[in-house]
């Protein structure tokens, strides 16, 4: 009989036979980088815990015993994947644990490549998601689904989503996926006993998830692939399920490829018509249609589970996000919508442009002409004056508007979209989508993008991102595009020198990649919500965005135009330009006098253009420079070596090595290029 003084007595209901020995489940913890995995394995890990490794080149994860009340589990902290398709030996090895554990079908029992653990596959899978970036890991969700196994989700982070204003319902979600979601802070160890709790009750009832169908187009793509899948009889040869066989095949699974054509070689040539049968109705190759399938679900899933606090009117700006990402993450208008975008910006940055330079920098202009100093301080006096109505001529037309408009497309989240769909672009060069963002923020300028691009990924995608982000026109470049070639060569002419910059941005990319040919692996790319940004967000990353054209390029300017000044004053420019006749006049056919801008311009890009004039000696470069001529310059200027801050940055990141590689690819790029246009322009002329 209990007395009064005792403490209370706590009960734990049993539901069935203890979960402990042998019967212990094994749960494995799976994820991306950086999610919060080892963080939930740690907390719930004793100091004994062990490491073991899962093949023979010591590839390891970390296992300990559990208990959950009066049962246990053997939790597993398995190395980081970004998807179900292996493109690393250490991956492979995550994989087929993951499928097989240490027992294989024979299919996969090849001499050399057996496991090195002796533990069966796991029993539940956690997938351990960071609620701030959801909508990429639920595309990993969905590939884990298809595997059919019982599989729960830990949506670590929670807190940071909520201070964030992004709210999840966990309820939908759950039904959506048919998949038990629970909230984690996994630093605090809040949601850890609920976790492991529904992990024993998924273990105990041996729950399977079902697999979340493909969009009807792909399904109906795929009806002759599922015929030949049938035919090998994927539960028995792979032991996996029919539909995951099907979709590793579709996907160009080079693992499950090999297996298949070790065992049923007569049937490869079968797979290889059917999939070249199905990419015909497709608008792009099948394993990329299917991955952006897959994403497009995953994005039309996570707006449908997610609000953001500070709209007014949540379910009409739900309804707006639904239909925007219909266009934009759209597999056949994406590309489209993201076009009209980038041409409407540079439309609006041509119109602003004209408007704002007739009142700002052709004024200054026309005053600082008046003067014509002929005294070696007057000479310096208005260089200076010449630079600085240079510098309001660059920043407040162009620069400015230009910064402010990616700003915007950036924090409303529309960039990101756009990444996604040129992430299929990238693809074709050998690289994945997750190095887009760093392009387009490689737009404003490329200090931060090459950052961002030395952050990603392999060390092979690294080095290859960072090399031809420094190809991307900046807005210091897209300004002098802008601000030479809308004036007088039209917006044709601009659109032509931006086409070419991304063709040669393209076919460098196919070179690199084959120069780097090491493996890389599949990456994706994460999608933010939509969202209004604040004006005063706006205005404060404009001005972070353009504030070294003061801090840097302002001072180096004005250096550079009285240095210039000087040297056209006492005639020791002549040295310079001689010695940069091979450049200017023999392969770009320009004016002797452009050498020094040239030069000038490895400093920064906007000292090019605005010592151009004073090379020239004339606001109106069309009176000395014929049309093919400015576009060769352009071209040329685009491309060469880029401004010494960029190539700080990239020795930083990459190496003095990489750095010098880069530099000698774009001045070698550049010449050719420019070249190669000057001498087509020309006969195109005589012809025409």
């Amino acid at each position: 009989m209990t007395k009064k003084s005792d403490p209370p007595q706590k009960t734990i209901p049993l539901h069935g036979p203890l979960l402990r020995g042998e019967r212990r489940p094994r749960v494995a913890l799976i994820g991306h980088y950086n999610v919060g995995k080892t963080t939930i394995f740690k907390n719930a890990a004793s100091p004994a815990m062990r490491a073991k490794h899962l093949d023979s080149a010591g590839d390891a994860y970390q296992e300990c015993v559990v208990d959950v009340g009066l049962d246990q589990i053997a939790l597993i902290d398995l190395s980081p994947i970004a998807s179900l398709q292996a493109s690393t030996p250490q991956e492979r090895a995550v994989l087929r644990y993951l499928f097989w554990g240490d027992r294989p079908p024979p299919c996969a029992s090849r001499e050399g490549d057996a496991p090195a653990i002796e533990a069966k596959a796991p029993d539940v899978l956690i997938q351990v998601v960071d609620a701030t970036t959801l909508q990429k890991d639920l595309e990993l969700t969905l590939e884990l689904a298809s595997l059919g196994r019982p599989m729960l989700i830990a949506l670590n982070r929670a807190d940071e989503a909520h201070a964030r204003g992004l709210f999840i319902n966990v309820r939908v979600l759950s039904e959506r996926l048919g998949i038990p979601v629970i909230p984690t802070v996994a630093y605090m160890g809040k949601g850890l006993s609920e976790l492991f709790e529904a992990a024993i009750g998924i273990a105990r009832e041996k729950t399977r998830v079902l697999p979340q169908p493909a969009s009807p187009h792909i399904a109906e793509t795929l009806r002759t692939l599922d015929a030949l899948v049938s035919r090998v009889d994927a539960d028995g040869f792979f032991q996996l399920p029919r539909a995951f066989v099907l979709s590793r095949l579709a996907e160009n699974d080079a693992y499950f490829l090999e297996l298949l054509a070790a065992r049923f070689p007569a049937l490869a040539p079968d797979f290889s018509d059917a999939c070249l049968l199905a990419e015909k109705k497709l608008p792009r190759a099948l394993p990329e249609e299917i991955h952006a399938d897959r994403h497009h679900r995953a994005a039309m899933l996570f707006e449908s589970v997610t609000y953001l606090r500070g709209f007014h009117g949540i379910k009409a700006s739900k309804d707006a996000q639904y239909w925007l990402d219909t266009f934009f993450l759209h597999p056949r208008w994406g590309l489209i919508g993201s076009l009209i975008v980038f041409a409407l910006v540079l439309l609006l940055v041509f119109k602003i442009s004209a408007f704002l330079d007739l009142h700002t920098s052709a004024r200054l202009t026309g005053w600082i002409q008046e003067w014509h100093p002929s005294s070696t301080l007057g000479v310096v006096g208005r260089a200076i004056a010449d630079s600085l109505a240079g510098l309001v001529g660059i920043v407040v037309p162009y620069m400015l508007p230009l910064a402010f408009l990616l700003v915007l497309l950036e924090e409303s989240g529309v960039l990101y979209r756009i990444a996604f769909v040129v992430d299929c672009g990238f693809h074709h060069i050998g690289l994945h989508g997750d190095i887009a963002v760093p392009f387009l923020i490689g737009l404003g300028c490329n200090v931060p993008a090459i950052s961002a691009a030395a952050a990603t990924g392999s060390k092979r995608d690294r080095v290859v991102a960072s090399i031809l982000v420094s190809f991307v026109p900046c807005s210091a470049r897209s300004a002098i595009i802008l601000a030479i070639g809308g004036k007088y060569l039209g917006g044709v002419g601009v659109f032509a020198v931006l086409g070419l910059t991304m063709l040669t941005i393209a076919l460098i990319g196919k070179l690199l990649t084959r120069h780097y040919s090491d493996a890389t692996p599949g990456m994706i790319q994460p999608i933010p919500p939509y969202s209004i940004p604040a004006w005063t967000t706006l205005f404060k990353k404009t001005w972070q965005r353009s504030e070294d054209i003061i801090t840097i390029v302002a001072p180096l300017l004005v250096v550079g135009s009285v240095v210039l000044a000087l040297l056209s004053h006492f005639g020791a420019d002549a040295a310079i330009n001689a010695a940069l006749t091979p450049v200017t006049v023999w392969c770009l056919n320009l004016p002797q006098n452009l050498g020094v801008p040239i030069l000038f311009g490895v400093l920064r890009k906007e000292l090019s253009l605005l010592m151009v004039y004073q090379a020239l000696g004339t606001d109106e470069i069309s009176s000395l420079l014929d049309s093919v001529q400015i576009f060769t310059f352009l071209v040329f200027l685009t491309l060469y070596v880029p401004c010494v801050s960029t190539f700080a940055v990239m020795h930083k990141m990459l190496g003095r090595k990489e750095a010098w590689f880069s530099a000698a690819v774009s001045f070698a790029a550049a010449l050719l290029v420019a070249g190669v246009s000057r001498v087509v322009l020309e006969l195109a002329r005589a012809v025409f």
